[in-house]
């Protein structure tokens, strides 16, 4: 079951990645800019394409369930970790704004947790 879905999800990591790069250099910034999430999007799309195609057994989408919620955690832990170290190298500037995001984040948790829908 686990191996179902893997070279889609590989597929859609190194297009994500290798848009994220492009774009990149085409705003000149020397960095990936948003390929995890253009991976995470293309991802989501051809499983859907896939879907409506009915080319997907139950197996492919348990696959594609189960690397889905193990992507999601580690790339973004992944790519959360890679530019820790330039933050700190320049200054006061990213670690009060990281700290905000962290701060504001938690401080939505809350309100988030409140909103409620019922199902009738």
């Amino acid at each position: 079951m686990l191996i179902y879905g893997l070279g889609l999800l590989a597929f859609s990591y190194l297009a994500g990645q290798l848009f994220g790069d492009f774009l990149g250099e085409v705003i000149g910034v020397q960095a990936n800019v948003g390929g995890v999430g253009f991976a995470m999007l293309l991802l989501v799309l051809l499983h859907n394409y896939f879907q409506k195609k009915h080319w997907v057994k139950s197996n492919f989408d348990e696959g594609i369930g189960f690397w889905s919620n193990m992507y999601i955690p580690v790339i973004v832990a992944m790519s959360a970790s890679q530019n820790a170290l330039l933050a700190f190298n320049h200054g006061i500037l990213p670690i009060v704004a990281g700290t905000l995001i962290v701060i504001i984040g938690f401080a939505l948790v809350p309100l988030i947790s409140s909103i409620k829908t019922t199902h009738s």
